[in-house]
């Protein structure tokens, strides 16, 4: 058991920056438990957490431990590529922080290549890729809300590091001080000595080219591509290669919100900048029924997700959930491939095993194969990454999740929202041409495939209790479950054991009668339990029923 008030003391002896004092000096008993009950936890997607003072947050002191355990293991492991590129986003502290890990790698012996201004994540991956770098850092929280921030790490691949990669860089960081007396050079001197580089125009505008070139509209005469069109970046790093891409793609018709349009890390009007929620989007649901827009898109703080919003042919709007954006885009380039005879002879889409199961027959019905892997995009990167190991990256025509991340080929190795805003834009002009709004699109998905209503709930476990609590939660439903609702189980999978060659992670899938499904895991990135709901049924109101009681009936063992 962790000491805490020892913790606590050590660094306030030993933190000299003044804000961090501050904060230190004016905890309570309850803060301090909080931010100091454990350091905060190193894996796959990094370090993520509330930017504060303390072991458990991000701060100027963990994003240094953290990159001296990445220094230790670059130097020690990867010795024959000492490369990195860093990027970073919008946040408060991003571009602190970013500095901080650049000249940091460079007093260590490290080639460093960082943006020159925010830009979104993909890029970052991107970046890795074009730069034969052995490694990537991008400080993001991705679609957390203001306070958060993290270090995602990236390997020469440009996907996120393995489950292996992360132990080993974790181990690094647990033998790293906190507190050090090496004085690191600044970053300005680092760059005038040629130990840091900013990342070159060059990159940037090869980047964009490899975005258009996802473009599956073949003619002119497919698409109508004045359609009205609502964007806004959520005071993130979309606005410049968004906006770009669009109008060199010949959507011009666009308007910005101009409350979200530049970056900001307060995220005045969007504190919780995700594009799955509603409140996000709230403002430019407003801006389209203003210009009668058919279209809305959001992209998160770093760009790697995007949400939409569409109008109903009665005028009102509503907003689309991940999966059924990812269904539209999946038939949409199955479609449109077949039609341009650009389908290759094995194609395969990815998907996790959180996302809609009725992705599957549309893949079916076009003759694709469906992978499944685990919850997270790095997994889809690394799928990516065994078809170009065995010369087969060609076959890989699209790959989503049901949280609003989307890529269409392997240029880069994470979700991509720019090239994803485009592609949703092409969809929705291709069915304009046709006389269909995207809307009556998803209907048309519906009726020829089923109904599928898929449902995502969170729930908070805050603190060490709640960490607990989560345990105790997960270990409860792995004592045996019949039923939900009346609706019987028939099988669970338990991915704590590894299936289908699988990573272990701390996940169950409980397969039931009538082709219904439930995933619970603890979430990787924040204090919460998600919960997801797959239900199939005749129409949405029996669908929302069956989903109710089905939700009802685990809250039972979560409260």
């Amino acid at each position: 058991m962790r000491d805490i008030n020892a913790v606590y003391n050590e660094w306030l002896k030993l933190a000299t920056l003044p804000e961090i004092r501050k904060e230190l000096e004016e905890m309570t008993p309850d803060m301090r438990e909080s931010a100091f009950f454990k350091d905060l936890s190193f894996g796959t997607g990094g370090l993520r957490g509330v930017m504060s003072a303390g072991t458990n947050r991000m701060n100027y002191y963990t994003v240094a431990k953290a990159t001296r355990g990445l220094a230790a293991y670059i130097n020690g492991e990867l010795s024959h590529c000492k490369k990195v590129a860093i990027g970073y986003d919008s946040r408060n502290n991003s571009e602190e922080f970013a500095r901080t890990a650049a000249r940091i790698l460079a007093s260590l012996g490290i080639t460093v290549y960082i943006y020159r201004e925010l830009l979104p994540t993909p890029m970052l991956s991107y970046a890795v890729r074009v730069l034969g770098c052995s490694m990537g850092i991008m400080i993001t929280a991705s679609h957390n809300p203001a306070e958060y921030n993290g270090y995602k790490v990236y390997r020469e691949d440009g996907c996120q590091i393995t489950e292996e990669v992360a132990e080993k860089i974790s181990e690094n960081i647990e033998k790293t001080p906190t507190f050090t007396n090496t004085e690191y050079a600044e970053f300005d001197t680092l760059l005038n000595l040629g130990a840091i580089s900013y990342i070159g125009d060059d990159v940037y505008e090869s980047f964009i080219s490899e975005v258009l070139s996802q473009s599956v509209i073949a003619t002119p005469t497919d698409a109508d591509k004045s359609i009205k069109v609502v964007y806004s970046p959520l005071n993130g790093t979309g606005r410049k290669p968004v906006l770009r891409t669009l109008a060199e793609a010949g959507f011009t018709n666009v308007k910005v919100v101009s409350e979200q349009e530049m970056p900001d890390g307060n995220f005045t009007t969007c504190p919780y900048p995700n594009p799955e929620i509603p409140e996000a989007m709230r403002l430019g649901l407003e801006y389209a029924k203003d210009c009668e827009a058919e279209l809305l898109l959001a992209t998160d703080p770093d760009c790697d997700r995007v949400g939409v919003g569409v109008r109903l042919p009665d005028g009102a709007y509503t907003l689309l959930t991940g999966n059924e954006v990812g269904l539209l885009l999946l038939d949409f380039i199955c479609k449109l491939r077949t039609k341009n005879g650009t389908m290759p002879k094995e194609p395969v889409i990815v998907k996790t095993i959180v996302t809609t199961d009725l992705a599957e027959k549309i893949a079916a019905s076009y003759g694709v194969q469906v992978a499944n892997v685990l919850t997270g995009f790095k997994y889809i990167g690394e799928y990516i990454g065994n078809l170009e190991a065995a010369a087969c990256e060609e076959n890989y025509i699209f790959g989503f999740e049901e949280s609003c991340g989307y890529l269409s080929s392997g240029y880069v190795r994470d979700k991509d929202g720019v090239c994803a805003a485009l592609l949703v834009c092409e969809v929705a002009a291709y069915y304009r041409r046709h006389g269909k709004s995207l809307y009556e699109a998803l209907l048309d998905i519906y009726k020829t495939y089923g109904f599928c209503q898929n449902t995502l709930k969170s729930y908070s476990f805050d603190g060490p209790q709640g960490f607990s609590d989560m345990q105790r939660i997960m270990q409860s439903l792995r004592g045996g479950v019949d039923s939900f609702a009346g609706i019987k189980v028939r099988e669970c999978l338990d991915y704590s054991f590894g299936i289908d060659g699988l990573p272990k992670s701390d996940v169950l899938k409980f397969l039931m009668d009538g082709d219904c499904s439930v995933v619970v895991r603890p979430s990787g990135t924040e204090p919460k339990l998600k919960l997801y709901v797959s239900v199939n049924a005749e129409n949405p109101e029996c669908a929302s029923d069956k989903t109710n009681a089905i939700i009802g009936a685990i809250e039972s063992f979560i409260k």
